[in-house]
């Protein structure tokens, strides 16, 4: 690895000396729970290197603004959008202000705005990690402003290696729910649709759909499932889930179901269904993810799992908020997991 002096990040020394961010942060913070001499060698190379602590971390600390930043992935996305709702009526009713940027799935876009919004004078982050993010499982910044003590929380896209506040539905029993309500109404050979597995959101309801299956001594037949890339664009993705649908059809596969672990990708699926005349629920039963205006208005209208999203924006501002007003103990964290329905419509018999 190539240094330079003063450009230093605790990622790079931890990387160099082979042990944790957690514990280079320790170590700088001269906590007694990393050992004198692995401190001591850390101190040591973080000075010859001329480390400065991160912006983002310094910037939040012992400040009062009575303003909070939310970072979503996406804003073209209907549980976002109710995720903000339920930010802005538990944060107004407490008198704080929100300042919300998006990150577009992008590491580089995620960095900047904690950046932006730190300089700018806000007490606390809550934020749903961007794909890119999680493809790289680079988690450097957020690591290191929750080690400065920064108050964080993440809501429905986690990881376990930053310790903070949590908010999350529970991905993979909503899954094994979805799918055993498909082989309650008789359905067999039930197609999934979802991304590469580093989304967590995504990966977790597949899981459950494999769960299920199991529970029914039912085999998981690989041919049925669809993992949309994640560098396709809009036009890309409708192509590429038309294109394997039609391949699943020439193959002589057998399909009475199908599962998309978000509502863009399930229209799509009931679009080329309708086209290829697989009437909908007689031949082929439809459950989409989220319950957002297209499954509400699609022909017909699709069962849905509601992922209660202003709910989990009301939840995460308040434990934010909590720790801010000293509510909450700063280093004791909650995970809090938010109940799930499903919203049976005319997709399903």
């Amino acid at each position: 690895m190539n240094l330079k002096k003063g450009n230093i990040t605790l990622k790079e020394i931890a990387k160099e000396l082979e042990v944790s961010v957690s514990t280079v942060s320790k170590a700088l913070r001269n906590s007694d729970e990393i050992g004198a001499e692995t401190r001591q060698k850390i101190q040591a190379f973080a000075d010859y290197y001329h480390y400065k602590p991160n912006s983002v971390a310094l910037s939040l600390r012992n400040r009062t603004t009575k303003s909070i930043a939310l970072i979503v992935p996406q804003i073209v996305n209907h549980f976002f959008t109710n995720v903000i709702q339920g930010v802005e009526k538990e944060a107004n009713s407490r008198d704080y202000n929100v300042i919300f940027t998006v990150s577009n799935d992008s590491i580089h876009k995620e960095v900047m705005n904690m950046q932006t919004l730190s300089s700018g004078s806000i007490d606390g982050f809550m934020l749903s990690l961007g794909k890119e993010t999680l493809r790289q499982k680079d988690f450097h910044h957020l690591i290191e402003a929750a080690e400065q003590g920064n108050p964080i929380v993440l809501f429905d896209r986690c990881t376990d290696e930053i310790h903070c506040d949590k908010v999350m539905i529970d991905d993979e029993e909503s899954g094994r729910l979805a799918t055993n309500y498909l082989l309650d109404t008789g359905c067999k050979n039930i197609i999934f649709i979802t991304t590469e597995d580093f989304v967590s959101v995504a990966n977790l309801r597949y899981q459950g759909y494999c769960k299920a299956l199991l529970e029914n001594n039912l085999p998981l037949n690989h041919s049925l499932i669809i993992k949309v890339k994640d560098e396709l664009s809009a036009d890309e993705i409708e192509k590429f889930i038309n294109s394997q649908l039609k391949e699943i059809e020439e193959k002589g596969i057998e399909f009475d179901g199908v599962i998309g672990v978000n509502e863009i990708y399930t229209v799509i699926a009931v679009n080329w269904l309708k086209k290829n005349n697989k009437k909908i629920p007689e031949m082929v039963s439809v459950i989409a993810f989220s319950d957002g205006v297209l499954p509400k208005y699609s022909f017909p209208s699709l069962t849905a799992v509601s992922q209660n999203g202003v709910k989990m924006g009301e939840t995460a501002a308040r434990l934010l908020i909590d720790k801010l007003e000293g509510k909450m103990p700063m280093h004791q964290y909650q995970t809090v997991i938010i109940e799930t329905e499903l919203v049976k419509r005319d997709s399903t018999k």
